[in-house]
């Protein structure tokens, strides 16, 4: 499907990489945009597949995971609107390991890696960009596995909640605890039995099912 000219236009603008285009760069780049719907649980690529374009988040959540030997999901990051993902496929055409799904409705502007690479010859700013955002996922996920290799269950939700608020001034999970869970290593029934037991002591407050306000930082620094 086709997108409306103002849906590419956010798609670029909402994206950190493209910030250092000109207005003739990114008319270059409008122009090899793909728009795409996914409804809730619809894959938008699965581990084996190649994928051969840059995908950009323009609405919505989609679930990045893995599959264990065992078939149980390990839920590696959730992203939203100005995310991207598929970027191996700007270096080179090697399967996927992960699965890639929607949460909810969602559309995605795609650019094929094959014209993007032509575009990051010309603009190396935008190689530096995607290097700096790759970086950053790379000391999460390590920082996340050390946590989940090496910290208590309490250690690993109390890191995780401080995180997010740093971030974020609050914490407001993007997507169900099940995921949440999933993301930091523990079952449903665990992290619903910590977040119980933490609010019991007053060190966080929860309002509704995804929205945290953290009541006593330095009690939740302290957990061991």
């Amino acid at each position: 499907m086709n997108c409306h000219c103002g849906e590419k236009n956010n798609c670029l603008d909402s994206v950190p990489i493209f910030n250092s285009l000109d207005a003739r760069e990114k008319e270059e780049i409008f122009r090899l945009i793909r728009h795409r719907h996914y409804k809730k649980g619809e894959r938008i690529y699965e581990a084996g597949g190649i994928r051969t374009g840059l995908f950009v988040v323009n609405s919505g959540k989609i679930k990045i995971y893995r599959l264990t030997e065992t078939g149980k999901e390990q839920v590696l990051r959730i992203m939203g609107p100005g995310e991207f993902l598929g970027e191996i496929a700007l270096l080179r055409n090697v399967p996927a390991r992960d699965y890639a799904e929607a949460l909810e409705e969602t559309a995605v502007c795609i650019i094929s890696g094959e014209e993007l690479r032509k575009h990051i010859r010309k603009s190396p700013d935008i190689a530096f960009k995607i290097m700096e955002e790759l970086s950053q996922r790379l000391d999460f996920t390590e920082s996340m596995l050390e946590s989940i290799n090496h910290y208590s269950v309490d250690r690993r939700l109390a890191q995780a909640l401080l995180s997010m608020a740093d971030r974020f001034g609050v914490v407001e999970l993007p997507t169900t605890k099940a995921n949440f869970a999933s993301q930091i290593g523990m079952s449903q029934e665990t992290l619903s039995r910590r977040l119980s037991m933490f609010e019991s002591k007053k060190y966080i407050h929860q309002i509704g099912q995804r929205k945290i306000i953290i009541t006593n930082k330095k009690a939740l620094q302290a957990i061991k």
